[in-house]
């Protein structure tokens, strides 16, 4: 398998935009590639400068909304409530098997996935199924964005610690978005990660807009390519 789980330490800290920069980097290095996400909500959202996180994957990877995120819901709240709010459950067992779908299409392409998960890591996505399980079951590295501001040591902190108490290995943490000119806390606050950590902690600056160009060159600063 080559892929990565990306995880992020909260909703809202950057996971899309890390996982569609590396879509688009590796697509402009020639590398064929696939984007999962297995549960979009949200999608009732008045729709701001950027686009819907399925859409962003998509428009990265050159696929269509609908491929990327097969389980799909209106409300912004998390899978099992949005899920129940519809009349409807999800099963686990179709989680794991969209996934794995996913990463046998990548590999028929001697390509590379890209599986983004929902919220952090302990989000659930059934009532008794978690963002972990899943990315337990699939076996990919993975990859955390965080945030690089105030409070990101102690959330990032935890997100490894829950990744490893299943025995998930973490590729990197990744701080977005990076300023030009990172205050003393934030410098202090990646070296801090990285030492008790114990992990590779990386910077992604902020994306100027959602288009493919911009994506890949911002995407390109990450040593991808170490990581599968």
């Amino acid at each position: 398998m080559r892929g990565l789980f990306v995880t992020g330490t909260d909703t809202g800290a950057g996971k899309t935009i890390l996982s569609a920069a590396l879509l688009a980097a590796m697509r402009a290095a020639g590398e064929p590639v696939i984007a999962h996400k297995p549960v979009v909500t949200g999608l009732e959202e008045p729709q701001g400068e950027w686009p819907p996180d399925d859409e962003l994957l998509a428009l990265a990877a050159g696929m269509s909304a609908e491929d990327v995120a097969p389980l799909r819901f209106g409300p912004a709240v998390s899978p099992h409530l949005a899920a129940s709010m519809a009349g409807q459950r999800i099963e686990p067992s179709v989680l794991v098997e969209n996934a794995r779908a996913a990463i046998q299409r990548a590999a028929d392409q001697k390509g590379t996935v890209i599986i983004e998960g929902v919220g952090g890591l302990l989000v659930p996505l059934t009532d008794d199924f978690i963002v972990r399980d899943l990315a337990t079951a699939l076996g990919l590295p993975l990859l955390i964005a965080a945030r690089p501001g105030l409070g990101t040591i102690n959330h990032t902190l935890l997100t490894l610690a829950a990744a490893r108490a299943v025995g998930l290995r973490v590729a990197a943490v990744v701080l977005t978005p990076w300023p030009d000119d990172p205050s003393d806390m934030e410098r202090s606050n990646r070296e801090t990660i990285a030492l008790i950590g114990q992990v590779e902690v990386e910077p992604l600056p902020s994306v100027a807009g959602p288009n493919q160009a911009e994506l890949a060159r911002v995407g390109e600063r990450l040593p991808w390519r170490r990581w599968l």
